[in-house]
């Protein structure tokens, strides 16, 4: 499933083609995706200019004078810029065409993303409402994280994957930062100390900033905006070695399920 650092690169691929663009047309092949495409799409967007193009955890939000499209990769998504007259293949489910040729175009083979229109302030559509902080900006800090860990005796990593505490966080990634923060997975979140709580921020950031830089994780069918993978994978610490030894110390990499998710971790380097 793509997560944050894979919508991250993806808006950063797509913004210098679609901000500043008008819509010449909105294509619909499949409307049933995990949520009815709105059928009056066409008529809202043609004719109007994308004026921004942002993230909020793991949506793509495409906003316009009087309203924001509002998308989601699922679980096999992707969003492509591509010649208008590309013709489309069995998953291309639907097409933003743009009046300088070129159109952005969603393939989902699950068909388990979103294209959701909301009007007026974005932020209070009920899929974004009570969504927590964003990892990457000012509030989430350590205070944040130990205020939101209290007297909790669920597993650290089931809290950071909590969309509520933080968004973003998904498995692969909660793994990385966790191994590179020095704490197990399975600690119960109410004993992390403001030190710990300080350095699992740190080192959650650090993870996802490095994952954006190297074009996020090729897991499934994830592709990038211009159809090339990213590599982060690569470079994991823990996540899917269980058996290996640690790149670190030498230990073997364990795993556990929690949450009906696998977690990989060194049972030397974290405690």
């Amino acid at each position: 499933m793509p997560e944050l650092p894979e919508v991250e690169t993806t808006l950063r691929g797509l913004a210098p083609h679609l901000v500043g663009q008008t819509i010449a047309d909105v294509v619909i092949r499949h409307p049933q995706l995990r949520w009815p495409v709105p059928h009056n799409l066409p008529k809202l967007l043609r004719g109007q200019t994308i004026r921004r193009l942002h993230r909020r955890a793991k949506y793509l939000l495409v906003e316009f004078d009087h309203g924001t499209l509002i998308l989601h990769l699922g679980m096999s998504g992707s969003l492509r810029i591509l010649p208008a007259k590309t013709p489309p293949e069995k998953h291309d489910h639907f097409d933003l065409v743009l009046a300088d040729g070129k159109l952005m175009r969603l393939r989902d083979p699950r068909r388990f993303g979103a294209v959701l229109w909301h009007e007026g302030d974005a932020a209070q559509h009920p899929l974004l409402a009570a969504l927590g902080p964003e990892p990457l900006e000012r509030d989430f800090d350590a205070e944040h994280l130990y205020r939101a860990t209290r007297n909790k005796t669920a597993a650290i990593k089931l809290v950071i994957m909590d969309n509520r505490v933080v968004v973003g966080v998904g498995n692969i990634y909660a793994n990385e930062a966790l191994f590179r923060a020095g704490i197990r997975p399975q600690l119960a979140a109410g004993k992390l100390s403001r030190e710990r709580c300080a350095q699992l921020v740190r080192e959650i950031r650090a993870t996802l900033s490095d994952a954006i830089e190297k074009g996020g994780s090729t897991l499934r069918d994830f592709v990038n905006s211009d159809g090339k993978p990213g590599y982060f994978q690569q470079h994991y610490w823990v996540y899917g070695r269980a058996g290996e030894p640690c790149r670190r110390c030498g230990a073997s990499i364990k795993q556990v399920k929690q949450g009906q998710r696998s977690s990989f971790y060194c049972p030397h380097c974290q405690r």
